[in-house]
Parts: C-alpha cells; sequence; structure tokens
C-alpha cells in the first residue's frame, strides 16, 4: 500500500465541532488511480489532507510508504512529505514570479535535494511545454498552468501524488488532456494517483471510487463507468449507497 489510514478521526473546533472523518480506514494500492467522491461536506478533503501529512488526526493512523507519519515532529514530516509526496491543486499554486522551469524545480529546492534537470525536462516534454521553460504562469493558459502543476509534482518522483479537484477550473477538453497525463503517470512510472473530485467522468477515469458521506466511507466501485458514479453519487447525497460494484471495463 503506498498509503494507509487505520480509524482515522477528525473533528473541527468551534460550536457542537464538526466531525469531519470518522473512524475513517481506507488504503490505497501502490501504482493505481483512486477517486475520492461525496457531497459537499462527506469529509474529502480532509481525508486528502490528512493522508498527504497536511493536516494531523485526532486519532488513528497514516502511513506513508508504510512509514506512520503521525509518529514524525513537524521538521520529519515535512521532509518526508517533500520526499514522498507530491500535489496537484484546482488553483495551480504556481509563482508567478518564477519561470516555469523554476517552479518545476522549486520543490526539489525547498526540499535540500539536487534537481534532476534531465528528468525535469522530460516531463516537461511530456506535458506538452519544452521550449517554453522560461515563460511565467501569466502567459499561459488554466490547462497549460495545471499542466506545469502535474510536471512540478511529477519532476521529485514521489510515491504518490494527491490532486484536489486537478480538472475543477477547466473545461471539458482540457480537463480530459489532464486526466490522460495522470493515468499515463500511473502506467508509464507506477506513480499513486488519490484525486478528490466532483465530476462522475472524472471519476471513471479512476481504478477505483472511494465515497464518503457524514465523515465516513459508505462504498466503493471498482472501473466503473461515468454514468455508475453519477448513480452512486445520488445514492449517496440521498443516504442510501448502493453495494459495491466490480470492475466494468
Amino acid at each position: 500500500m503506498a498509503v494507509e489510514l487505520f480509524d482515522v478521526t477528525k473533528t473541527y473546533s468551534g460550536g457542537a465541532g464538526v466531525r469531519a472523518l470518522d473512524g475513517v480506514s481506507v488504503g490505497f494500492a501502490a501504482g493505481t488511480f483512486n477517486a475520492v467522491m461525496g457531497p459537499s461536506g462527506s469529509g474529502k478533503s480532509t481525508l486528502l489532507q490528512c493522508a498527504a501529512g497536511l493536516d494531523r488526526p485526532d486519532s488513528g493512523k497514516v502511513l506513508l510508504a508504510g512509514q506512520e507519519i503521525g509518529q514524525l515532529r513537524e521538521p520529519q514530516l515535512t521532509q518526508a512529505r517533500r520526499r514522498l509526496v507530491g500535489f496537484v491543486f484546482q488553483s495551480y499554486n504556481l509563482l508567478d514570479s518564477l519561470s516555469l522551469w523554476h517552479n518545476v524545480l522549486l520543490p526539489q529546492r525547498l526540499a535540500g535535494v539536487r534537481p534532476d534537470r534531465a528528468w525535469a525536462r522530460e516531463v516537461m516534454r511530456r506535458v506538452g511545454l519544452a521550449g517554453r521553460e522560461q515563460d511565467r504562469p501569466a502567459q499561459l493558459s488554466g490547462g497549460q498552468r495545471q499542466r506545469v502543476a502535474l510536471a512540478r509534482a511529477l519532476a521529485a518522483r514521489p510515491e504518490v501524488i494527491f490532486a484536489d479537484e486537478p480538472t475543477g477550473a477547466l473545461d471539458l477538453a482540457t480537463g480530459r488532456e489532464v486526466l490522460d497525463l495522470l493515468r499515463e503517470a500511473v502506467a508509464d512510472l507506477g506513480t499513486t494517483i488519490v484525486m478528490v473530485t466532483h465530476g462522475p467522468a472524472a471519476a471513471a477515469r479512476a481504478d477505483r471510487v472511494v465515497f464518503l458521506a457524514d465523515g465516513r466511507i459508505t462504498t466503493e466501485l471498482a472501473a466503473p463507468s461515468a454514468e455508475q458514479v453519477a448513480a452512486q453519487m445520488t445514492a449517496v447525497t440521498n443516504g442510501r449507497a448502493v453495494a459495491s460494484v466490480g470492475s466494468n471495463r
């Protein structure tokens, strides 16, 4: 398993408190593409943040590449995150003051690692931005910025890429291209992808879709169609998850 959560709970204070995760146990196998779905407030983003070491659960265990990250002090957690994890966000999170090249290399430099420049150039080629290394993010379309964000994540050769609504701000055609690149990362590089999404079509590109409601995992689908994902989302939203479904491919 690339990522494992065991009986993870997380409550946010304020008023009576909101339990974002309520005893969640789930694992994501190495070299697989996983989607996480659920209604607003179901705990999707909290699951992603706890799994990636961006937030600490109140109880339970989180393992990244077999290492229990909850036992690490903040400096060691930061180093583990930089070594094991890449991130792709809906808002891209690029630095406008840096060239695309320096944006791609930034996580490795922050980690104190000598960047693999040859691999970084290959990653830029794979995402279709070869020759544009010295451009700035402001010169790019939204889809191109997301390609840079993906290149940045891949350049460090992480075990896992966590993607939070990576196609949410893109048009359908550009979103499909980004999903193609994520699938290629799994197939060609053995990267594990854990992606939060609201889109049934995006989730259907995954090997597995995990559904949450009220901080708990309700069910999952293996290699479903977009129609199956949409039907399951409707069921989960209405409080009636159907049984897990095997591969449709």
